[in-house]
């Protein structure tokens, strides 16, 4: 059944390449070969906020002109890192407008006098709206603060005996209703009460609109003629793995392509030319999740070779794309990969931590990966944004599933149902898709969580957007996360899984978890009488302090959050044998929110603490994720030897 519906994905795929629904040009991530060089700019930058009443100072005194010191005082900004928690200026930590980044960067001699190599400036995500010029040239403009974008740079660079270059940004992080996510802009006029000009900026999500340069930001060189993108899907026939793969090339219309897969000992099982083909792999390796076999996550390597005859020579471009052979599909009651089921047990996360905020930090990335494997997690949510590329990375090299979220989080208002919100939504998907379409470990989008789907706008705006991104990749299944009624939702006809958000005995009835077991039996039954379609539990959870204890339990403790955990599980334990196909706990650690009376600094909902350290539901969830990872039997002795052998805490 699953190979069948795989191989139909595989036979659509081309056609859909070219259908020009995609963003014109790649996405590759900067990788180094013999054909290219990178050089990262993360480090010390010179920073400087906009605090005039306009916010609009720096634009009218052109400060991208000169160096930012010129313009007035300036701070030393770490990136990646946002820059709201890193000083002692409460005005800057809760700061709305343009901030503004600088930064010298000094270029190889080549990459400034070979006019054959291509230099390229690229900003891993600048939250939210960003304009970058180099040497006070304007190159690029971007909306959006979690996908990266790129600017050709060569001709700067190249034009004068200069070996250095000034990049500087100008990021504004306000929100407003036609954003992802949205947001709106509230001007207090009493004067009795608040200054003139005084305004706030409101959101509709529950985390903190942390801003800045999250992510790397670096220079990557090609040859003129150049890969710029490469599309995989893969399939399955009996023992052989299939690779369908399209190859993208600007700069020359004349050029050859050779296509190598290797296995993980280097040895060439498959290969190819031309733009486009499909690779054959006997007695294929598969990419299985984490915990569902013994070889979780085995990767190839697809190289690629380009060759093109220039005026001035022979020029020569290298890529290597790791490619993970799998597939999905979903059914009434199941969610498949490789033809078995899967049962999501895992997390919902944020890109959060101290001092940091949402900068990228490979130290916090390893431990959070090193915690959901001791978990026993297989699978997460990209909740409520599209994570870092080095994410994706290591869910490949894992075999940690991932449902990839778009931005789309706080969609409240009939405004951000308009055909300029819409437009922009799926300019976003697009961006989503082009840059995550390869990684295995992505096995279904979703576009949106938590919007007001009963309003009349929401059935075309999400049928659109939905059959969208189907047209973009129709390898993948398509949600949205609800926390709508049944009867009212006028998306979740348009989705292939039905995703779920609950909080009984917190948010309502709070304090009373027996009713836990007959509220959230009814909401399944309901949703799948109605859709027949298989259903994920895709939030639920507690806020805890953790230290706090009550028993019995009250709200807040440690054992209240236990308890509620608890009789989440024992309806989910029998709604798994029918057609629920995953549970993932809100939230992995604690997190930063807006300030209210509601939150004590922070979101406490996480089964850690945003410093990483376990509360009692982590023992608790870990008990049950290996439990339901050892009825599989596939995994068992890989798992104990990947992380638990030689532990304290093996079962």
């Amino acid at each position: 059944m699953s190979r069948g519906l795989a191989g139909a994905w595989v036979a659509l795929g081309p056609l859909l390449w070219t259908c020009g629904l995609a963003l014109e040009g790649g996405m590759l991530y900067p990788r180094e070969s013999p054909s290219r060089e990178r050089k990262d700019l993360d480090g010390l930058w010179t920073f400087r906020a906009d605090f005039s009443d306009g916010r609009r100072q720096g634009f009218e005194q052109q400060w991208y002109r000169a160096p930012l010191r010129e313009s007035g005082p300036t701070l030393d900004m770490p990136v990646p890192s946002s820059f709201n928690d890193v000083g002692q200026d409460r005005q800057l930590r809760s700061f709305v407008g343009w901030v503004w980044y600088e930064r010298e960067a000094t270029l190889p001699r080549r990459w400034s006098q070979d006019p054959g190599t291509r230099v390229v400036l690229r900003i891993g995500s600048a939250h939210y709206y960003a304009i970058v010029w180099v040497n006070g040239v304007h190159v690029a403009e971007h909306e959006g603060g979690h996908l990266p974008f790129e600017a050709d740079i060569s001709k700067l660079v190249q034009s004068g005996p200069l070996s250095s270059c000034r990049i500087t940004l100008a990021i504004n992080n306000t929100l407003t209703p036609h954003t992802l996510p949205p947001g709106t802009i509230v001007y207090k006029t009493d004067a009795s009460k608040y200054p003139k000009g005084y305004f706030v900026q409101n959101t509709y999500f529950d985390f903190f609109n942390y801003a800045g340069l999250h992510r790397p930001v670096l220079l990557y060189t090609t040859p003129t003629t150049y890969i710029d993108d490469i599309t995989v899907t893969t399939g399955v026939d009996q023992d052989t793995g299939l690779v369908d793969y399209q190859i993208f090339v600007q700069g020359s219309e004349h050029f050859q392509l050779e296509v190598y897969l290797l296995d993980e000992e280097g040895k060439v099982v498959a290969q190819g030319t031309g733009s486009q083909g499909r690779l054959q792999v006997p007695n294929v390796h598969l990419w299985w999740p984490y915990l569902m076999h013994e070889h979780p996550a085995y990767l190839y390597s697809l190289e690629v070779r380009l060759t093109a005859q220039m005026a001035a020579g022979p020029v020569s471009d290298f890529y290597t794309l790791p490619v993970g052979i799998r597939t999905v599909a979903v059914t009434e009651r199941q969610f498949l990969i490789n033809g078995k089921p899967f049962y999501f047990h895992g997390v919902n996360k944020h890109e959060d931590a101290d001092i940091r905020g949402k900068g990228f930090d490979w130290p916090l990335l390893v431990k959070d990966f090193n915690l959901l494997r001791w978990l026993g997690a297989n699978a997460f949510r990209t909740s409520h944004y599209p994570y870092a590329e080095e994410v994706m990375q290591l869910c490949d090299r894992y075999g940690i599933v991932v449902i990839d979220e778009s931005p789309g989080v706080g969609i409240m208002l009939v405004q951000s149902y308009s055909n300029v919100s819409l437009q922009h939504h799926l300019e976003v998907m697009g961006e989503l898709v082009r840059r995550d379409k390869n990684h295995p470990s992505v096995v279904m989008w979703s576009v949106a969580n938590e919007p007001t789907s009963f309003l009349k706008p929401a059935a075309y705006y999400f049928k659109t957007l939905i059959a969208h991104t189907k047209a973009l990749d129709p390898s993948r299944p398509v949600t949205f996360v609800t926390n709508s009624n049944y009867e009212a939702d006028l998306g979740a006809p348009y989705v292939d899984v039905i995703c779920v958000n609950s909080y009984y005995s917190w948010y309502h009835d709070y304090g009373h978890m027996e009713v836990i077991q007959l509220q959230l039996a009814t909401e399944f039954e309901n949703w799948y009488r109605t859709y027949q379609k298989p259903i994920i539990q895709s939030e639920y959870g507690a806020e805890t302090i953790a230290g706090f204890h009550q028993d019995p339990p009250l709200m807040f403790s440690e054992e209240y959050q236990k308890g509620l955990l608890e009789q989440y599980h024992l309806v989910l334990d029998q709604k798994r044998k029918e057609y629920v196909v995953g549970e993932l706990i809100w939230n992995f650690a604690d997190f930063m929110t807006d300030q209210s009376p509601q939150r004590v600094v922070g979101n406490r909902k996480g089964i850690f603490t945003r410093q990483r350290q376990p509360k009692a539901a982590a023992f608790l969830l870990r008990e049950r994720y290996w439990k339901l990872a050892n009825e599989t039997g596939h995994h068992r002795s890989a798992a104990k030897s990947q992380c638990l052998e030689n532990s304290p805490f093996a079962l």
